[in-house]
C-alpha cells in the first residue's frame, strides 16, 4: 500500500468511525458488524483504486462493472420502498440506528417482498464489485470477510426486528430471503 492509498484509508476510516461511534460501543447491534463490513470495503476499495479504469475489455473488469450496477440498483430500490412505506419517525428511540432505519412500519413490497435486506445486498454487490477490479486473494479474502460482517450485521439486525415487530416479522421471514431472492 502507498503511502497516498493510507492517507485515503484514514480519512474514510476516519469518517466510517464518525458515522457509526454509537454502534461501536454495543457489539450485539447490526451497526457494529456494518463497521467491520464498511472498514474491509474501504482497505478494498483503497488497493483496487489504481485498476479502477485498467483494462477495461477484460471479463474481470466487466464482472466488476455488472455487480457495481446492480448494487446501485439494489439500493435505490430498497431506499425508495424504505422511505416511501417504512414511515420512519420518532416512535423508534434506538440511539444506534439512523434516521432511515427508524421504521415504524414493516416494509414487505417491492424489493423487500423478496430479500429482508437490500441494503445489505447492496453492499455485498458493491464489496464483490470492487474486489473483482483487480482480483487477488488478498481482494477476494477481503471480499469474504466482509460478507461474512454483513451476514453477521443481517443476522443482528434481525434479532433487532424480531424485537419491534415481533410475529409479523418471523411471519415475513418465513417468506422471503436474505440477500437473494429464492435463494439465501
Amino acid at each position: 500500500m502507498e503511502f497516498w492509498q493510507l492517507l485515503v484509508f484514514v480519512g474514510l476510516s476516519s469518517v466510517l468511525t464518525a458515522l457509526s461511534w454509537r454502534s461501536l460501543c454495543n457489539p450485539r447491534s447490526h451497526g457494529f458488524y456494518r463497521y467491520i463490513a464498511w472498514e474491509l470495503m474501504a482497505v478494498l476499495l483503497v488497493l483496487n483504486v489504481p485498476f479502477w479504469l485498467e483494462n477495461r475489455d477484460a471479463m474481470h473488469q466487466q464482472v466488476s462493472w455488472l455487480l457495481l450496477t446492480a448494487s446501485l440498483a439494489v439500493l435505490f430500490a430498497g431506499i425508495y420502498q424504505m422511505r416511501r412505506f417504512g414511515r420512519a419517525g420518532e416512535r423508534r428511540q434506538d440511539d444506534e440506528l439512523f434516521a432511515f432505519e427508524r421504521t415504524s412500519a414493516l416494509v414487505t413490497s417491492g424489493i423487500f417482498r423478496y430479500i429482508r435486506h437490500p441494503m445489505y445486498c447492496s453492499l455485498l454487490l458493491l464489496a464483490w464489485g470492487i474486489a473483482w477490479k483487480q482480483p487477488s486473494s488478498v481482494t477476494l479474502l477481503l471480499a469474504v470477510l466482509s460478507s461474512v460482517a454483513l451476514w453477521l450485521a443481517a443476522r443482528c439486525e434481525e434479532r433487532e426486528c424480531l424485537a419491534y415487530f415481533g410475529d409479523a416479522y418471523r411471519d415475513y421471514m418465513a417468506r422471503s430471503r436474505m440477500f437473494i431472492p429464492f435463494v439465501l
